[in-house]
C-alpha cells in the first residue's frame, strides 16, 4: 500500500520513555511518547522515516468494571516535516491482574487472559516486578512463590504483560491501526497533494428527527491535511442525517 519496508534498529531502548512494568513511569501522553519513540528511531537508524506505537490500558471510561485501552501509531517524515497520528479505542483487551497467595488461586483467570499465549508479569504485592514475559506454568509457579516470600502480606500480584510482542490481542489491534495509517499515508491531500489526508476529528450535533434539537450524535467527519492545514467536514459515511428522538435531550431528557 505504501511501498515501505520496516527496519527495527537493534540498539533501541524505548523503556527509557516509560515501561509497562512500572519501573519507569511515562511522563507524557501516549501521543507524545509515540512521537518521542519515533525520534529515538531516527537517532538509532539514520533513516528519515519513522514509525512508532504506544498503548495505554485501564478501566473502561463508561463501564469501569471492564478494561479498555488506547492504541497510538505515529508516522514521521523528517524531510517533509510531516507527522501523522492515528488512534484506536480498544474494548477487546486482556488487561487485568489478580492478587493471590499461590498459583492455584488464579483458577480460570489464566484461561480468560489467554495464558500462555499471552505473557504475564509477577511482583510482590506493592513491590517491583520480579519476572515478566512469563509464558509457561512452571516459570509462573516459581515467580509467584518468590513474590509471595518477598511480600509482607504473603501475596503476589500476577498481571498481564501488555508489551505488544508478548500480547497477541494487542498485536491484532495494532495491525488494524496500521492498516488505517497505511491508507492515510497513501491518500494525498486534495489541496496540496501531500500524503496523509485523513480523519482528524468529528463534529457532533446531529439534529433530532422530530424537533431538530442538536444531539450528541456525530453530524460530520472532519478531515485535515497536516502539511497545508486544508480541512473539510464530510457527511456521515452511513448517510444518517437526523438522530432518533431517543437520543434527543429535548424529546428524551
Amino acid at each position: 500500500m505504501t511501498g515501505l519496508n520496516l527496519v527495527v534498529p537493534s540498539m533501541l531502548d524505548t523503556d527509557t520513555l516509560g515501561s509497562f512494568d512500572g519501573r519507569l513511569a511515562r511522563t507524557g501522553t501516549a501521543i507524545d511518547t509515540a512521537i518521542a519513540k519515533a525520534r529515538l528511531g531516527f537517532a538509532a537508524s539514520g533513516q528519515s522515516l519513522a514509525l512508532a506505537s504506544e498503548g495505554s490500558f485501564g478501566p473502561h471510561p463508561r463501564l469501569p468494571l471492564l478494561a479498555a485501552g488506547i492504541e497510538v501509531l505515529v508516522f514521521i517524515d523528517a524531510e517533509r516535516e510531516l507527522t501523522l497520528t492515528e488512534t484506536l479505542f480498544v474494548e477487546r483487551t486482556n488487561f487485568g491482574h489478580r492478587d493471590v497467595p499461590e498459583t492455584a488461586a488464579l483458577g480460570d483467570w489464566l484461561t480468560r487472559v489467554g495464558f500462555p499465549g499471552h505473557a504475564l508479569m509477577v511482583r510482590p504485592l506493592g513491590g517491583a516486578v520480579i519476572a515478566k514475559g512469563i509464558q509457561d506454568a512452571a516459570t509462573l509457579a516459581r515467580a509467584v512463590a518468590e513474590a509471595v516470600a518477598l511480600s509482607p502480606d504473603r501475596r503476589a500480584r500476577v498481571e498481564t504483560d501488555m508489551r505488544a510482542h508478548l500480547n497477541p490481542t494487542r498485536m491484532a489491534s495494532i495491525r488494524r491501526l496500521g492498516i488505517r495509517l497505511a491508507r492515510r499515508i497513501a491518500t494525498p491531500c486534495p489541496a496540496c497533494a501531500a500524503p496523509g489526508w485523513g480523519q482528524s476529528g468529528v463534529t457532533r450535533g446531529l439534529p433530532c428527527a422530530d424537533c431538530g434539537t442538536a444531539t450528541e450524535m456525530i453530524a460530520g467527519i472532519e478531515f485535515r491535511c497536516t502539511a497545508c492545514g486544508h480541512a473539510e467536514t464530510l457527511s456521515r459515511p452511513d448517510g444518517l442525517t437526523h438522530a432518533p428522538p431517543g437520543y434527543c435531550p429535548a424529546c428524551n431528557p
